[in-house]
């Protein structure tokens, strides 16, 4: 694997279900919709910002849960879209970037459409075959099991932001 694919990202886009959790659905008895994020991943989002990478949550699932924890970390959630590749257009206008400096993440088939189309589609371990198969890079965690920091060190040591990004934590 060559540091040089993740020197040109600019952007981050993450898949939730599955990547930033673990890809349970858990309900409690008043059947509110519970989740489990990885604290590592969230701090590892929040170096990417103190570095000036983007970082936008792209879910076919609207969530007060992920909303909640989007707004916890700071980025921006691009909620309840379908297909996910229909948002790329309006997210390179906003941010002045090509598709070629994005990297996606994902982990199932509804995330195939966006990772053909960025410059950087990685895949969770845990992801399925398919996904995989298109993605530059495989993580050596699962999703919701540090997937995301693994991401974001690989970026942020790429850049030689690392050691910039830890400092005075």
């Amino acid at each position: 694997m060559r540091s040089s694919i993740f020197r040109k990202i600019k952007l981050l886009l993450l898949d939730v279900d599955g990547v930033l959790t673990k890809g349970e659905i858990i309900y409690d008895s008043e059947g509110r919709e519970l989740k489990g994020f990885d604290v590592k991943d969230g701090l590892g989002i929040y170096l990417l910002g103190k570095m000036g990478i983007k970082v936008i949550l792209v879910t076919a699932k609207d969530s007060s849960v992920v909303r909640k924890r989007a707004m916890d970390m700071g980025v921006e959630v691009y909620a309840g879209i379908l297909p996910k590749e229909s948002i790329l257009s309006k997210i390179e206008k906003d941010y002045s970037i090509i598709s070629n400096e994005i990297c996606f993440v994902g982990d199932d088939l509804i995330d195939i459409g966006i990772m053909k189309k960025v410059g950087v589609p990685i895949a969770v371990k845990d992801a399925v075959k398919e996904v995989k198969d298109i993605a530059v890079y495989v993580t050596k965690h699962k999703g919701g099991e540090g997937a995301v920091r693994e991401i974001v060190e690989l970026i942020l040591k790429s850049k030689k932001l690392w050691h910039r990004a830890i400092e005075n934590l």
